[in-house]
């Protein structure tokens, strides 16, 4: 299977894909159609189809889990290096493209995230807004410890895929985008 991946998931949950020489997957009656065009596939529950164009909104994430343990700034240089970043957790469909990656992972029971308290607020490293927040009960944290400044997601143990303020010289697994 060869495929110039950008795998997206879109809004009606249809996958989008950029094919090229696709040799054996699931086709739909009739496909793959290798008319000059379509260079484009979208995958329903009949199979993959080739399609000249795919007009629908898609959302694109690839959640890559560290199982190394860094504190908070070596995972952001780590990220930054041989990824793009840290991962933010900016939305719900994000939050579960990740459970589901850590799913295929033993990782510590916290891991790191793109989230630090900076001049008095809570901001994504990579300038996402804040638009969507999964903090634990005990809230989002407004008037923070010193040491306390750094974003980490819950993976084991109480409440699963929330927020907490973590020390950032804690070690910690740690999620890359």
């Amino acid at each position: 299977l060869s495929l110039s991946l950008s795998l997206s998931l879109s809004l009606s949950l249809s996958l989008f894909l950029s094919l090229s020489l696709v040799t054996r997957f699931s086709w739909g009656s009739g496909e793959p159609r290798n008319e000059t065009g379509r260079n484009y596939g979208s995958i329903d529950n009949n199979g993959w189809h080739s399609v000249y164009s795919y007009p629908r909104t898609f959302f694109c994430y690839r959640a890559i889990v560290v199982g190394e343990e860094k504190t908070w700034e070596e995972a952001l240089e780590y990220c930054r290096e041989h990824h793009n970043d840290l991962a933010s957790v900016a939305s719900e469909t994000e939050t579960m493209l990740i459970q589901r990656e850590l799913r295929k992972h033993n990782t510590t029971n916290n891991v790191w995230i793109g989230l630090r308290f900076l001049s008095r607020d809570w901001l994504w490293v990579d300038g996402q807004e804040m638009d969507y927040e999964a903090w634990s009960e005990e809230g989002k944290p407004l008037c923070q410890h010193p040491k306390m400044k750094c974003g980490a997601l819950q993976v084991r143990g109480g409440s699963l895929s929330v927020w907490e303020a973590h020390g950032c010289a804690e070690r910690h697994n740690f999620i890359c985008y």
